[in-house]
């Protein structure tokens, strides 16, 4: 329905706002009552999805930038501090959200709360001219006590000047670069403008010079976003890399214990010189993890700011000045070195996690294989020893027969004696010879009976 549009449509509207009717036409159509139940996070995600768009600039126009890492710094201090200065110019600010753009009068600030910091770009319109014989920056127009306060520390600080051609041409800063070959510089924009810079300090501040050849409003402002982004994530990128050298030097240390302490395992005849070795494994594993559990999300940020700062870097379309490095060659020989660095110590400290963990593993299963081994042999012991037990019991109960038969064999002698005269012609020794394979015999069956009946109730239990 665009298409055929007038051209007061082509506004700053949403796209669905441009194909409404022209309520001239005549009475607009009641909205249909809502058909799905919305998510209670759909608009806000879709908020966020436009949110921080590029902040149009016009040429000439001085840009400072800041951003301060939150360092044990409370939650929410970062918008109270820019609340207080909204109060100090007399300019309300609401008390929610994660970025503002602020128009202040003599300067607009936008701020932004990112994950580890918060960023301060303040937007300075000035004459053509003005600031390039007395140098300037936006922040001269910032109250400096308030400044001063800013929660955190300081991570990055650039000046951007983006000008006119007709104010600074290319030719005149090329013939003014050092002989030292730090310069870094390209055409951006396929054309539209030149930008250079040395990402060096100049009291405490980097800086960009933005030659406008062609930009409209919104590609400038695009522009500077990236540079200030590439400057930002390329310091946050290197936080990682004082951090891969101290895991360096742990891993040097570790991965020498390991060996140790595998040429010990190899050269343990004993199961407790294996107990002791994996007690130490024990000991450097944990350490491992310790460091592993530290210096996982710095190594993993780390990842994340360098692909930014690359994906910046082809957002700009940059085109090289002849006897110039591009900012992608740039970051390829300084800033790439290092994050090797991390991506090399955070594998190699993975891979000595995995090889500690490894070996631990083999260790214990050593010991587990020794200790089932002394099980066997204390188990066979016992075995024998039960036999032996069966055998002296099957003896005893042997002996019992005996001792018992004789002692029944002396009861019948003894009542035979004392009716020796009704038994005749039997005699009680007669009497007492026949009765003794009989009383053995039933003290052998009862002594069976009884061993049988013993061993099926110890069965059932």
């Amino acid at each position: 329905c665009c298409a055929d549009a007038p051209p007061r449509l082509a506004s700053r509207a949403t796209p669905a706002a441009r194909c409404r009717p022209d309520p001239a036409d005549g009475p607009l159509p009641m909205p249909l009552p809502p058909l799905f139940t919305e998510h209670a996070l759909r608009q806000s995600l879709n908020d966020e999805f436009h949110a921080r768009p590029p902040t149009p600039l016009q040429s000439p126009q001085l840009i400072s930038y800041l951003a301060l890492h939150h360092e044990d710094e409370a939650p929410g201090a970062a918008l109270r501090h820019l609340i207080t200065l909204g109060e100090q110019l007399g300019q309300p600010i609401d008390a929610e959200g994660s970025h503002r753009l602020i128009d202040f009068g003599s300067f607009q600030l936008k701020w932004e709360l990112h994950n580890e910091f918060s960023s301060y770009t303040f937007f300075r319109p000035v004459a053509p001219g003005e600031g390039i014989a007395e140098p300037t920056t936006a922040l001269a127009v910032v109250p400096a006590d308030w400044l001063a306060r800013l929660p955190g520390k300081l991570m990055a600080a650039t000046h951007v000047e983006l000008r006119q051609v007709a104010e600074i041409s290319p030719e005149s800063v090329m013939a003014q670069l050092s002989a030292t070959g730090q310069t870094v510089g390209a055409t951006v924009a396929d054309g539209a403008a030149w930008v250079f810079t040395d990402f060096a300090f100049e009291d405490g501040f980097s800086r960009f010079l933005v030659i406008d050849i062609s930009l409209t409003r919104r590609q400038a402002g695009r522009t500077v976003q990236r540079l200030v982004e590439i400057e930002t994530y390329r310091l946050m990128s290197l936080l990682a890399f004082p951090v891969a050298k101290e895991v360096g030097r742990l891993l040097g240390g570790a991965e020498q214990r390991l060996a140790a302490l595998m040429d010990r395992t190899n050269a343990a005849r004993v199961p407790e010189d294996e107990r002791s070795v994996l007690a130490e494994l024990t000991t450097l594993a944990a350490e491992v993890e310790h460091s592993v559990a530290r210096t996982t999300f710095r190594f993993g940020a780390t990842r994340a700011y360098h692909s930014l700062v690359m994906q910046r870097i082809e957002e700009l379309r940059e085109r090289r000045i002849p006897g110039l490095p591009t900012f992608h060659e740039f970051m390829e020989r300084r800033l790439r070195p290092a994050m090797n660095t991390c991506e090399t110590m955070a594998r190699r400290q993975e891979d000595l996690s995995s090889r500690v963990a490894r070996n631990s593993q083999l260790l214990r299963t050593r010991v587990e294989v020794e200790l089932e081994r002394q099980n066997q042999e204390l188990l066979a012991q016992m075995n024998r020893r039960a036999k032996l037990q069966l055998h002296l019991q099957e003896t005893v109960e042997g002996l019992s027969v005996v001792a018992i038969t004789y002692y029944a064999s002396q009861l019948v002698q003894y009542m035979a004696k004392g009716v020796k005269h009704a038994i005749e012609p039997l005699t009680p020794e007669g009497l007492t010879a026949a009765a003794i394979p009989v009383i053995a015999l039933v003290v052998a069956l009862g002594t069976r009976r009884m061993r049988k009946h013993l061993a099926a109730a110890e069965a059932g239990h």
